[in-house]
């Protein structure tokens, strides 16, 4: 069953996602599945890329040196549809820290 927005009523501001970078391979299915557009897919800067590990730089440039980033935390609602959807069990939800 997947909610919808009016299904996914945490209160904002709470909590944010936290993408493991080493990890993710930049599916969008976090995209995808965020009623609240709190998601991107983007390419990497070479300061980003260069901060992954060996095989986070590997997947990178499997998947085309992109990768999900959380541009609207405060808009999260905890609703957890990102983390289920992720196949790389690449995202956690953490309190969130302006």
């Amino acid at each position: 069953m997947s909610q919808s927005q009016d299904e996914c009523r945490g209160t904002p501001g709470k909590v944010a996602p936290v993408i493991d970078v080493n990890s993710c391979e930049a599916k969008g299915d976090c995209v995808r599945v965020c009623p609240y557009d709190v998601f991107q897919i983007r390419v990497l800067t070479d300061a980003e890329r260069a901060s992954l590990s060996w095989i986070g730089r590997i997947k990178t440039w499997a998947h085309g040196n992109k990768q999900a980033f959380v541009v609207k935390p405060e808009a999260c609602h905890a609703c957890n549809l990102c983390v289920a959807a992720c196949p790389e069990d690449a995202i956690v939800l953490a309190p969130f820290k302006a």
